[in-house]
Protein backbone atom coordinates (compact mmCIF):
# COMPACT_ATOMS: atom_id res chain seq x y z
CA UNK A 1 0.00 0.00 0.00
CA UNK A 2 1.12 3.55 -0.28
CA UNK A 3 -0.39 7.22 0.48
CA UNK A 4 0.84 9.95 -1.52
CA UNK A 5 0.13 13.37 -0.59
CA UNK A 6 -0.74 15.72 -3.91
CA UNK A 7 0.08 19.25 -2.17
CA UNK A 8 2.43 22.78 -2.94
CA UNK A 9 4.76 24.86 -1.27
CA UNK A 10 3.47 27.45 1.13
CA UNK A 11 0.23 25.61 1.61
CA UNK A 12 -0.95 25.35 4.99
CA UNK A 13 -3.22 22.56 5.05
CA UNK A 14 -0.86 20.44 3.12
CA UNK A 15 1.57 20.98 5.83
CA UNK A 16 -1.64 20.11 8.41
CA UNK A 17 -1.96 17.12 6.07
CA UNK A 18 1.17 15.80 6.11
CA UNK A 19 1.58 15.92 10.09
CA UNK A 20 -1.52 13.90 10.16
CA UNK A 21 -1.08 11.34 7.72
CA UNK A 22 2.98 10.95 9.87
CA UNK A 23 1.04 8.17 12.79
CA UNK A 24 -1.06 6.14 9.90
CA UNK A 25 1.90 5.76 7.45
CA UNK A 26 3.93 4.72 10.70
CA UNK A 27 1.41 3.13 12.54
CA UNK A 28 0.30 0.90 9.05
CA UNK A 29 4.17 0.76 7.60
CA UNK A 30 2.79 1.65 4.02
CA UNK A 31 4.81 3.48 1.40
CA UNK A 32 4.49 7.28 1.78
CA UNK A 33 5.33 9.91 -1.31
CA UNK A 34 4.55 13.76 -1.55
CA UNK A 35 4.39 15.19 -4.78
CA UNK A 36 4.45 19.16 -5.31
CA UNK A 37 1.92 19.69 -8.22
CA UNK A 38 3.57 22.55 -9.22
CA UNK A 39 6.97 21.18 -9.01
CA UNK A 40 6.23 19.06 -11.37
CA UNK A 41 3.84 20.41 -13.40
CA UNK A 42 6.16 20.68 -16.32
CA UNK A 43 6.74 17.23 -16.78
CA UNK A 44 3.69 16.30 -15.68
CA UNK A 45 0.88 18.79 -15.70
CA UNK A 46 -1.93 17.05 -15.92
CA UNK A 47 -1.39 16.40 -11.52
CA UNK A 48 -2.16 20.04 -11.16
CA UNK A 49 -4.52 20.34 -13.69
CA UNK A 50 -6.81 17.25 -11.87
CA UNK A 51 -5.94 18.56 -8.39
CA UNK A 52 -4.36 21.49 -7.95
CA UNK A 53 -7.55 23.30 -6.70
CA UNK A 54 -8.47 20.52 -4.27
CA UNK A 55 -5.01 20.78 -2.46
CA UNK A 56 -4.04 18.60 -0.65
CA UNK A 57 -5.32 15.55 -1.90
CA UNK A 58 -4.60 11.93 -0.24
CA UNK A 59 -4.20 9.06 -2.62
CA UNK A 60 -4.03 5.25 -1.51
CA UNK A 61 -2.48 3.60 -4.11
CA UNK A 62 -3.14 6.41 -6.54
CA UNK A 63 -6.55 6.38 -6.50
CA UNK A 64 -8.08 9.66 -4.98
CA UNK A 65 -8.91 9.02 -0.90
CA UNK A 66 -9.93 12.04 0.43
CA UNK A 67 -9.32 16.16 -0.35
CA UNK A 68 -8.79 19.18 2.07
CA UNK A 69 -8.92 17.19 5.34
CA UNK A 70 -7.31 13.60 5.65
CA UNK A 71 -10.66 11.43 6.88
CA UNK A 72 -8.50 9.45 9.43
CA UNK A 73 -10.78 7.07 10.54
CA UNK A 74 -11.48 6.09 6.81
CA UNK A 75 -8.23 5.59 6.10
CA UNK A 76 -7.42 3.80 9.01
CA UNK A 77 -10.80 1.83 7.72
CA UNK A 78 -9.17 1.03 4.82
CA UNK A 79 -5.57 0.15 5.04
CA UNK A 80 -6.74 -2.45 7.85
CA UNK A 81 -8.95 -3.89 5.05
CA UNK A 82 -6.65 -3.99 2.54
CA UNK A 83 -3.82 -5.80 5.28
CA UNK A 84 -6.86 -8.35 6.08
CA UNK A 85 -7.09 -6.68 9.68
Amino acid sequence: MRITLLSRAGCAACARARADLRPVVDEFEVEFDEVDVDAVAATDPSLRAEFGDRLPVILLDDREHSYWDVDIPRLRADLRGAAGH
